[in-house]
Parts: C-alpha cells; structure tokens; sequence
C-alpha cells in the first residue's frame, strides 16, 4: 500500500516504442517526400498507433479494473485535458489569424477585395448550415449521455452516446463530398489555403473525437463508468465539446462572412 495519493505507474515499453515509431514515421516521410517511397513512413505509422491502442489499454486497466485513479490523479487528468484543449484553441487561432489578416485588409494581388479574384465560394445555407445543425444536434446528444450517466440511467447514455458517433460520422461524409464538389482547391491563393487548413483541420479533430466517443461508447457497454468515476466519459465530451464551438466560429467567419 502507498502512504500517498498519487500514481507512481510501472515499467513500460510504450514510451519507447513510441518514440520508435515516431522517428520511423518522421524520417520515413522524408523519404516518400524526396523518393516517393510510402513503406518506412507506413511502419512508423502503425507502430505509433499500436502503441497508442496498448498504453491506452493499460491506463483503462490502471483506473478500472485495479482502482489506482485517486481523486489526485483524477484531477490531474482533468486539468492536463483542459490545458490540451487550450492548445488546440491556440491552434486554431493562428488560423483564424491568418484569415482575418488577408480578408480586413486584401492586399492589391488579392485583387483588393475579398473573396478574391475569381474565388467561388461555398453557399453558407447549403451543405454548410446542414452541418452546423448536425454538430449543434451531437452537441446536444453527447449531454444527454453524461445526463443520464449522473441518473445511472446506463441505457439512454448508450443510446446517445450511439446517437453522437452517427452524427459524427454523417458530418465527415458531408465534409468530404463538399470537399469534392469544391469549385477551388487549396492552392488558389490565401482563401483556399486558409479554408482548407483551417476545416481540414476541424474535420480531422472531427474524426478523432467521433473515435474518442466509439471508446467511450464500448466501455460504456462494458460497464467501465460510474456516477462518480467516469473521467475517460468526460474528457470525450469536452473534446465535442470544443469541435462544435470550433466549428461555429469557422462557420461564420468562413462560410458566412468571409463568402
């Protein structure tokens, strides 16, 4: 027994296959860059993500099943979230910076207007607006379920946590045929780099968090949260969380003004 309320973890390989991978992925692109050859960076690829699936696997096992998330390290957890998500506000704001720099003040290759010259942009009340109700839908579903986990009402937070994943996945697949039938690319001029970045980007953290919450949605199904330890839960729902008052500030800078 410890004297104290902290967790000191056990040896692990993770760390090191880790950076393994990473250096694998790293120089391995380098290579697809200059040679075009895909093998080293795919290694260092899967490498990481195993790694990622077991170190993960060991700290649901180190909070649930052997009870070594005190109330210290679950707070600690709670704030390394918070101070994630506050990178990824910082994240996002050099790139709502960098459109609002080129669209106040367009310079003269710009055309001195903005959009510029010969920029098509997106109907904000199509496809766009579609998937501003989609997110504000999940952001309202992924509620639900931590609701009704404090009731320990086990079956509605699954049915809406279930609900959250389809929204989720239903956003990706308009994103990407938006993406398709885009009447620019990402190389015709400060506009479409900046849109594509900046919503390719949310799109990913899309994807992510719609993988986050799937986790949370099986260990939910196997009975890993309670009314009082559900730290995995809630560190999901404040990434959604985070993605849905992302997009609305992309969509109307973006989609609505900016167009």
């Amino acid at each position: 027994m410890n004297n104290h309320p902290f967790h000191l973890v056990d040896k692990s390989p993770w760390p090191i296959t880790g950076a393994i991978g990473l250096m694998t992925m790293l120089s391995g692109t380098t290579m697809w860059f200059h040679s075009s050859v895909m093998i080293h960076m795919t290694i260092g690829t899967i490498i990481i993500l195993l790694t990622m699936i077991q170190w993960w696997r060991d700290v649901v096992r180190e909070s649930t099943m052997q009870g070594l998330h005190t109330e210290k390290v679950i707070l600690s957890m709670k704030l390394g979230m918070l101070m994630f998500i506050l990178s990824e506000i910082l994240f996002f704001a050099s790139f709502f910076w960098s459109f609002f720099h080129s669209s106040l003040a367009p310079v003269m290759e710009l055309g001195m207007k903005w959009p510029p010259l010969g920029i098509v942009t997106f109907n904000p009340m199509n496809i766009p607006m579609l998937n501003t109700m989609i997110l504000l839908s999940s952001g309202i579903t992924i509620t639900w379920a931590h609701n009704a986990l404090i009731e320990k009402n086990y079956t509605k937070m699954n049915q809406a946590m279930f609900m959250t994943v389809i929204l989720g996945m239903y956003f990706t697949m308009l994103q990407a045929y938006e993406y398709v039938e885009a009447p620019f690319c990402i190389s015709d001029s400060v506009f479409g780099s900046t849109f594509f970045l900046a919503t390719g980007f949310h799109g990913l953290h899309v994807i992510i968090g719609t993988i986050f919450i799937l986790v949370s949605t099986k260990r939910s199904l196997s009975l890993h949260f309670s009314k009082n330890h559900h730290v995995g839960f809630e560190a999901s729902a404040w990434y959604w969380h985070f993605v849905d008052v992302v997009w609305l500030f992309l969509y109307m800078s973006m989609y609505w003004w900016g167009g």
